[in-house]
């Protein structure tokens, strides 16, 4: 299992405490420290290799928005903070989150889930290829999520639901939503299974039952198609 590092600045005892036994509970992650200060971050940061950094913004000394931008090296950036104020500026400086307090456990899990994302995705070069019937042996698309890699085979997969910064993949079995971006899947998917019908939704050809107007249901799921699309899907169930 790979392991990410993690070190939380907090001038809270109380707040640190709570930051590592969250940390702990993850067990993709490795806590390196825990620090009341920047300052002595500063230090920890040269001689380890942290991929993602828990900080909060106000701190004596140096506040966490003024560390950041002084990095030499590019963690994965999580703010902390009770002051709502600061996230305009944290996500200017390309945060992937910012979390309020106080912070609960899965809203602390949702953001990590998007600093691995992100530090997966900048890691290894990513191929999108698009799919179909001749290019592509795969007959399953593999779903990250929850700390899990999700096997679901393109039979199964009824639609997908945009949702900002995620998505659902409504399928036979259950509903996962993980951080992907619809663009990718749209281009990712085989063409001839799977068609975008809306800015927020891709539905699985399979499982279309009629369209009307500007309405197409699948699977008893009325599905709005967005006026920018109709014509391609309409187009589709006349081939």
């Amino acid at each position: 299992m790979k392991k990410y590092n993690v070190l939380v600045i907090d001038d809270e005892r109380l707040a640190r405490t709570l930051m590592s036994n969250y940390v702990k509970r993850i067990p993709q992650l490795n806590l390196v420290a825990t620090l009341p200060n920047a300052v002595d971050a500063t230090f920890t940061l040269q001689e380890n290799d942290i991929d993602i950094l828990l900080t909060d913004i106000e701190m004596p000394d140096m506040n966490g928005v003024d560390f950041v931008k002084g990095l030499q090296k590019n963690p994965a950036v999580i703010f902390t903070t009770a002051y709502s104020e600061y996230a305009v500026e944290g996500f200017v400086l390309s945060a992937v989150d910012y979390l309020l307090k106080p912070i609960s456990f899965p809203r602390f899990v949702q953001a990590i889930n998007k600093a691995i994302n992100q530090i997966d995705s900048h890691s290894k070069p990513t191929m999108i290829v698009k799919g179909d019937a001749e290019t592509n042996d795969k007959d399953y698309i593999s779903i990250k999520a929850d700390y899990k890699i999700y096997k679901v085979n393109y039979n199964d997969l009824i639609y997908i639901e945009g949702q900002s910064e995620y998505v659902t993949f409504h399928t036979k079995h259950r509903n996962i939503t993980a951080y992907y971006a619809l663009k990718n899947l749209e281009l990712q998917l085989p063409e001839k299974q799977f068609i975008r019908v809306h800015k927020s939704y891709i539905v699985s050809m399979k499982y279309v039952e009629f369209i009307e107007g500007n309405v197409i249901a699948v699977e008893g799921t009325k599905i709005p198609i967005g006026a920018s699309y109709k014509e391609e899907v309409v187009n589709f169930f006349k081939q």
